[in-house]
């Protein structure tokens, strides 16, 4: 029972984790363009670039643990 137990939450914990994984940006931006295209959004492009380095173009994704950041352009 207990040793059930211990293995159940350390299953969990770890399941945690996986969840929580980083993404690749490259993953991610494919993801989105998808998402972009099933909504009919015609004309746009999406770029990858270090965090903070966005200006004031939106950022619609964040990737590689954070470090870097997926920006949309219209257009």
């Amino acid at each position: 029972m207990i040793k059930q137990l211990v293995l159940g939450l350390g299953l969990c914990a770890m399941s945690g984790v996986l969840l929580a994984a980083p993404k690749p940006c490259a993953e991610l931006q494919a993801e989105i363009d998808a998402k972009l295209k099933a909504k009919g959004v015609a004309a746009y492009s999406l770029e990858v670039v270090d965090k903070g380095t966005a200006g004031d173009k939106p950022v619609v994704g964040s990737c590689e643990a954070g470090s870097k950041e997926i920006t949309y352009t219209r257009g």
